[in-house]
């Protein structure tokens, strides 16, 4: 099996969980490259539901290694939590589960940085899930950051939050008592938090590496989406990371001429959560009855996903930087019910045709969709497993897509479940 980079197209949400856990069947490792627990991946298997948001979505499968790298940021707390509830639910946690000794570590400071500055922006704010996700790669931008290997060294660490708790207290007009009463706090929660990481760090870099080296396939999990890419997608409404392909090379430690296959995520349609500009956004009518069929809430925060049109125009930039080889279309089933459907082509701005992404802010909110119009096709798909089973309407629907993005389609989601995929 090839080494593939599974990275969302859209603004998040795509499904790359279920994506993902279906690939995972036929890799060796699956290591999860960016984000941290903001992201919210969900596997459905028979009746079981799982919603991951830290540990790499090929857990669920035996004998496969699953890494988180270097380019993740940590909350050890929710980390605990997550493979606590997994082992409980019957999924072996034992010398699988690798935590790079270079990933960064999400500090109790960095949610009230979090909290502070949305708090600052007032009506610009930016949306984010306030789980200190920003903060913390801010830090490790400004090379303050606090890594999982430093934790295990306690010395070196009560030396770095020394350092952190002075730049804090500034930050957030405390005193020199929240200083002490934090630093106290904290060493007593982390000193726990050391001994429980300890089995789980490695040097990831070589693992994967040698892994790859001897003929191994490793799926390279993405979080967030192209769209949301702090470079490249609609700054500043985005993420703190690169949720892009080059994300998996700085963020695991792997040259690009290891990678064979990038497959790219995209919805059905198209949703994004939080602030920001979103042209094929549903009229409120449509946009709450597109969110109650297709269960569009957050799966880390359960805030309410903003509903659209397909957007051609977005995800064809997508394919361009990412350089897609192929794309997985989810949720095709959620629109089985409409009698028409929408596709948005291109972009008007003041009279003029756009048939790029736009790279300014100003100019996607005031860019006007420009549609194709389909017939829906009315039957429920959800029990298709063959692509010549898609009724004639679905497959004109999705051929367009591929068309449009440039890209041919590998893999359509027609459900929740694990196995409601049809593989062309």
């Amino acid at each position: 099996m090839s080494n593939i980079v599974v990275v969302g197209a859209q603004w998040g949400d795509e499904g790359k969980g279920k994506i993902v856990d279906y690939l995972a069947n036929d890799a060796d490792i699956i290591a999860r490259y960016q984000g941290g627990d903001n992201a919210g991946h969900t596997i459905v298997v028979g009746n079981n539901k799982y919603v991951l948001h830290l540990v790499p979505s090929g857990i669920l499968h035996p004998n496969k290694k699953c890494i988180i790298g270097n380019g993740v940021v940590l909350s050890p707390k929710v980390f605990f939590e997550e493979i606590e509830d997994l082992k409980k639910r019957g999924i072996c946690i034992d010398d699988n589960l690798y935590i790079s000794e270079r990933t960064h570590l999400i500090m109790p400071y960095h949610k009230m940085m979090d909290a502070f500055e949305e708090n600052k922006r007032g009506s610009k704010k930016i949306g984010t899930t306030g789980r200190g996700i920003g903060p913390a790669y801010m830090d490790k931008s400004a090379r303050l950051g606090i890594r999982v290997g430093d934790l295990m060294d306690i010395n070196l660490f009560e030396e770095k939050l020394d350092l952190n708790l002075e730049h804090k207290a500034r930050f957030l007009e405390k005193s020199n008592d929240w200083i002490k009463s934090t630093k106290d706090e904290i060493i007593t929660e982390f000193r726990e938090y050391a001994k429980g990481l300890k089995p789980f760090v490695r040097d990831t870099f070589t693992i994967i590496n040698d892994a790859i080296d001897n003929g191994k396939s490793v799926i390279f999990e993405s979080a967030q989406g192209t769209l949301l890419d702090i470079d490249l997608g609609t700054y500043p409404y985005s993420t703190s990371s690169n949720s892009t392909v080059g994300g998996a090379c700085s963020g695991l430690g792997i040259a690009p001429t290891k990678i064979n296959e990038i497959i790219g995520l995209v919805k059905a349609y198209t949703t994004r959560v939080g602030e920001g500009p979103f042209p094929t956004e549903f009229s409120p009518e449509m946009d709450e009855k597109m969110r109650n069929r297709g269960g569009e809430f957050g799966a880390t925060t359960g805030r309410p996903r903003r509903c659209g049109w397909f957007d051609a125009v977005a995800v064809r930039y997508s394919a361009r930087l990412n350089g897609f080889t192929g794309i997985a279309i989810t949720k095709l089933d959620v629109l089985d019910e409409l009698e028409s459907l929408d596709i948005c082509v291109e972009y008007k701005y003041k009279g003029k045709s756009l048939t790029t992404f736009p790279s300014q802010i100003e100019v996607l909110n005031n860019c006007e969709p420009v549609y194709e119009t389909f017939d829906g096709w009315q039957t429920d798909i959800s029990n298709i497993r063959t692509y010549d089973d898609l009724p004639k309407n679905a497959k004109k629907y999705v051929e367009r897509i591929s068309e449009l993005v440039g890209a041919k389609i590998v893999l359509i989601g027609v459900g929740p479940s694990r196995e409601q995929i049809i593989a062309l």
